[in-house]
């Protein structure tokens, strides 16, 4: 009877040390350093997939510097679709905001477009689009921004772990960069050239009080620096995601069909 329960017992242990291993082994892949930024930006799109909002509303409050030093602030209403950026600036029924594509502005007043421009939003494929389209698009879409996505580190930031692309060295910060969260997979940072300047300058971009919603993660505080001082500063409420909206709702020939989703809010 020992000798059957001693046998028991080494296959138990056996058994055990063979799935510690295994564990161990898909641990060490999953944890290992993507080998460069498309190897990143996979490994996010993997970890949300069919996961993530595909659209998201909320309401941000808008704090912007004037050229005098003045401060203006003013309530916008934004909607997300896909890598589709509506924002209503003001009251909603008045007709006037924006619309933006990763590659593309329209601007509208009174309902109508007033102005089209290829200037897109250089945040959508790295925020949104990243997690729900195919990784190549992705890669197409951010190429303007000129970040060299054969460039990636690991630094710490604001206390986590976080990969650095397009950076070789932490005294780099002057290249176009864009960092991810090691551990959620998302980003908290961009040092991205926004505002024309003669020396091509980069400004500073922090996603800040990163809450969950739904499945996905939502920077609710967004401040965009330039040369240490604060440009423009977003303050989100009220976000809820995967609200039915539209495809027209962010086709700015159609802004005023339909009904608005912060009518009844």
């Amino acid at each position: 009877m020992p000798s059957r329960i001693l046998r028991m017992r080494s296959l138990i242990t056996l058994s055990l040390c063979t799935v510690l291993a295994s564990c161990a082994t898909a641990g060490r892949s999953d944890s290992g350093a993507p080998a460069d930024g498309r190897a990143l930006l996979a490994r996010m799109h993997q970890r949300y997939e069919r996961r993530w909002f595909n659209t998201l509303t909320f309401v941000q409050r808008t704090t912007q510097r004037r050229p005098d030093g003045t401060s203006q602030v003013s309530t916008w209403y934004e909607a997300v679709r896909g890598s589709r950026l509506r924002i209503d600036v003001g009251d909603p029924t008045a007709g006037n905001g924006a619309l933006y594509t990763p590659d593309s502005l329209y601007v509208v007043r009174a309902g109508k477009i007033v102005r089209a421009m290829a200037e897109g939003n250089p945040f959508l494929p790295l925020i949104m689009g990243v997690y729900i389209q195919p990784v190549d698009l992705t890669v197409a879409q951010i190429a303007p921004l000129k970040v060299d996505l054969s460039r990636i580190r690991v630094q710490d930031w604001e206390g986590k772990p976080t990969y650095v692309v397009g950076s070789a060295s932490p005294a780099d910060t002057t290249s176009p960069q864009f960092w991810v969260e090691k551990d959620r997979l998302i980003v908290t940072r961009f040092l991205l050239p926004l505002v024309p300047s003669p020396e091509h300058r980069v400004q500073d971009v922090r996603l800040e009080n990163n809450v969950a919603v739904g499945d996905g993660w939502l920077a609710t505080k967004v401040r965009m620096l330039d040369q240490g001082n604060a440009m423009q500063t977003e303050e989100y409420s009220d976000w809820r995601a995967n609200v039915p909206l539209p495809a027209t709702f962010f086709q700015a020939e159609h802004w005023g069909e339909g009904e608005h989703w912060a009518k009844n809010r």
